[in-house]
Order: structure tokens, then sequence, then C-alpha cells
């Protein structure tokens, strides 16, 4: 496993709990004069956060923590454009582990000329950087990635965004949460690990059972959706997999149907039939499987829902796979679910045979953008 990751993704993801606590020690280096600007107008009447990709996550995230709890709205945008509505009484944190992302740099040079409060978050020396320098008001926070690409820096840009809006009273109690994190991060570490056998390692077997399928993946609650959409990510850029990515209770009124495709395993009849001609049967890898990424703070009905899916799926033929958070802090339950997937899918990219570092389109793309 070690000689088919050249990229290191496996240290990558091995070093997630490192990642929190090397960004609370630079949170707690900064100056403590450039903090209190944050306070200079008081609570915000919102909070956007722009960013892409592998560091579009961290808005995404920070508004599903903060949607049962904050009386400021959290919008994530994934844009080159801020919502109209953005102004002056608004913060704006840019999120960029490069940068130089062009989107990001677009939204931010924006929240400039609307007067908004600005935070930067990125490289030292980039653009992003420079931009926020222009700006006597902006709080820079520097990311250290370490050479890791922004899908395996999560908790490097995720961390300071979260003693940020905590600041900005969006996501109370993120501190303590994150430091408890950090060794809950450790602990998964040490439980997928490469040298933790297949069967009774969780994220060697959940990511075999992505490999070996079409993967539709259902989060529930705020923290069970973003975790379902991070794993639908991180599926598609280490193990170059497509997914289909939802959240109960909207999939259950339109993705649903799909159980009754072409891709599901088998009618019942089929599955009856002994002895069947199995030579025609599809491909497993083109069949569906459903990933129930759930979170325990989810709606009453919603649980309801997931139950009646999964029994829908199963008399159908398609297994079911569940991931099930616990309780306590929302980063916590985040901890639980995303701690597993991040293994998961480089354990994926590897069952098949996929170098998860590499990103070819991506790369292309942005070049002939360039020209």
């Amino acid at each position: 496993m070690v000689a088919a990751d050249p990229g290191l993704m496996l240290l990558a993801v091995a070093s997630s709990g490192a990642q929190v606590r090397m960004a609370l020690d630079a949170f707690d280096a900064l100056d403590p004069a450039a903090l209190n600007r944050l306070d200079d107008d008081g609570r915000p009447r919102g909070v956007v956060i722009s960013g892409m990709g592998g560091s579009g996550i961290v808005g995404a995230t920070v508004a599903a923590l903060a949607a049962r709890t904050s009386s400021v709205p959290v919008v994530a945008v994934n844009d080159y454009q801020l919502p109209a509505w953005v102004g002056a009484v608004d913060v704006v944190i840019a999120v960029s582990c490069s940068g130089e992302t062009e989107e990001t740099l677009s939204s931010a040079a924006e929240a400039v000329r609307r007067g908004c409060r600005l935070v930067v978050v990125g490289a030292r020396d980039s653009s992003l950087h420079r931009l926020a320098v222009s700006v006597p008001s902006a709080l820079f926070l520097e990311v250290d990635a370490r050479g890791r690409m922004p899908r395996a820096s999560l908790w490097t840009l995720l961390t300071p965004v979260l003693l940020v809006a905590e600041r900005l009273g969006v996501v109370a109690g993120a501190r303590p949460a994150l430091v408890e994190a950090a060794d809950r991060l450790d602990e998964i570490a040490v439980r997928c690990g490469l040298e933790v056998p297949l069967e009774v390692n969780e994220a060697k077997t959940l990511g075999l059972a992505l490999a070996e399928s079409l993967p539709m993946v259902w989060g529930t609650g705020n923290v069970g959706a973003v975790a379902a959409y991070r794993l639908g990510c991180q599926l598609n850029e280490n193990a170059k997999m497509p997914v289909v990515v939802g959240a109960l209770p909207e999939a259950s009124h339109n993705q649903v149907v799909a159980l009754d495709g072409s891709l599901s395993t088998s009618s019942e009849s089929e599955l009856d039939d002994l002895f069947r001609d199995r030579v025609s049967d599809p491909d497993p890898t083109s069949q569906l499987r459903l990933f129930l990424v759930r979170d325990s703070d989810e709606h009453p009905r919603v649980a309801i829902r997931a139950t009646i899916a999964a029994e829908l799926a199963q008399s159908r033929g398609i297994e079911v796979v569940t991931l099930q958070s616990g309780h306590g802090h929302p980063i916590l339950r985040l901890v639980d679910l995303v701690g597993v997937i991040d293994w998961a899918s480089v354990y994926a990219a590897l069952a098949l045979g996929v170098d998860p570092s590499p990103i070819g389109p991506i790369v292309a793309l942005k070049q002939r953008l360039a020209h």
C-alpha cells in the first residue's frame, strides 16, 4: 500500500490530529490586536465563507456546524461572486490553501470593494496574502500545509476558521472541542492505520465496499449531510470515482427512485433463481450500494426515513452500509464520520489500483483556463 501511494496521501490523513494542534498553536501566536479587530464592529449580520474544492469544504462544514445553534447565518460560497446581499455589516472569510484560487481571489476582492470585514486563510506570499495586506483591517491567517494537497489539509484549514467563528459567536465551544478532536483523530488513525488488518479495520472495510460499487451516499442531519458530501468529494479526487451524493429527507423525494433503476443488483425474481446463468451478471463495480452517513442529531422523522430507505434498498438486493456518529459537540460528531471517511477514500483508491494523489483533469483544466 505504501508503494502504491507515492504521494503519501495515507501519511497526510494520519496527520489530521497533528494538523489541529499545529493550527491551534499558530492561532494562539497571532497578534491579539489583529484578532481584536474582528470585534470592532460587533457581531456580524452574516458570515460568508468563500472557497473552492478542498478549501471550499471548509465553508460547507462551518455552515453545517453552526446551523442548529447560531443566530447569525453562515453561508458557503463556491463561486467568483458574493451574494447580492453581502455588505459592510458582514464578515467574509476567504479560504484558499494555495492562495491562488481565482474564484476565491475574485470573491475576496469583491468583499473589499463592498467594505466587508475580511478574513483570509491561505499561503504566505500568495496573491490572496497580498490582497489581505493591502487592507489594513483584514485578518490574515497563514496556512502551513507542508506540501499536502488541500483535500488532505482539511483540519489545517478548518481549525482557524472555526476559532474565528467561535469569536464571532457562530460556533460555540469550538476550542475545547478541537482540542478533544485532535485526540480523537489520533485514535481513529490507530484504528484505521495500515497495520490494522482488513477484518478489524473499519476504514479498509468501508473503502473496499466503496470500491466494489457505484456508491449512493446519503447524509442525515446537518453534520451527516456535510460528511456525505465530503465522502463524495474524496472519492472523486482520491479514487477517481463517480458518486451520487444526497441528504435526507430530500433524497427520499427523488434519488430514492434510482433504487428501481438498471444499476440495482437484480429483481426479486432473479434473486430467488438459484440456477440462473450468472456469467451475464453486471460487473459489481457498476451496481448501486447505498451508504448512509448518519448524525446522531437527526430529526426523528429523518431517522424513520433512513430506516425505511435502507429496507427498500435491501428488498431490491442493494447492500446498505451505515456510518454512525457518536454524541456530543458537532465538531466531535464530524470527526467520528470524516475521520473514517478520509481513510476509507484512500483505501478505496488503492483497492482500485489508483494512485490517490494526482488530479490530472483539474491540472489540465487550469492550464486551459490560463491560456
